[in-house]
């Protein structure tokens, strides 16, 4: 049976292939390339974070009563990320690939960490917590992620 920290950890691993994706059109000099992938991976991206700030982070609050623990440093982080994806954005718009290399660096670090956060203690908790609702819960997340 698919877990919420499966489902949920394929889906990183998703947003990280589109990220070198975007990463090696940039390495080749395609700045056309880059930017189409960056699009791809900033709207996966973004419809990650929205699918567990609308569907997953609710439940697990509603669930365990805990809204000032780990989902509440996942949401900042995410508007820390939001952040630097539109920065990086700007910087590939405006063909600056230093730019874009900085921050879509800091973006990948702050990705990498937020991930092992979520893929080590949040999706095991969810798990634990809402083993009852798992299947539903797992409908919501793959309908929202599959929109983009």
């Amino acid at each position: 049976m698919t877990t919420i920290r499966s489902f949920m950890t394929d889906d990183h691993r998703h947003c990280d292939d589109l990220l070198a994706e975007a990463e090696q059109a940039l390495a080749r000099k395609n700045v056309e390339a880059a930017r189409a992938a960056f699009g791809q991976f900033r709207e996966a991206l973004l419809a990650h974070f929205a699918a567990e700030e609308k569907t997953l982070f609710p439940s697990f609050e509603a669930k365990t009563g805990m809204t000032m623990g780990p989902t509440r440093v996942m949401r900042m982080e995410h508007e820390q990320m939001r952040a630097l994806l539109d920065d990086a954005k700007m910087a590939l718009d405006a063909g600056d690939g230093d730019d874009y290399v900085g921050h879509a660096e800091t973006l990948l670090i702050m990705m990498q960490q937020h991930n092992l956060k979520e893929e080590n203690m949040l999706y095991p908790m969810c798990d634990e917590h809402l083993a009852a609702e798992t299947g539903e819960l797992l409908q919501h997340l793959e309908a929202e992620l599959s929109a983009t």
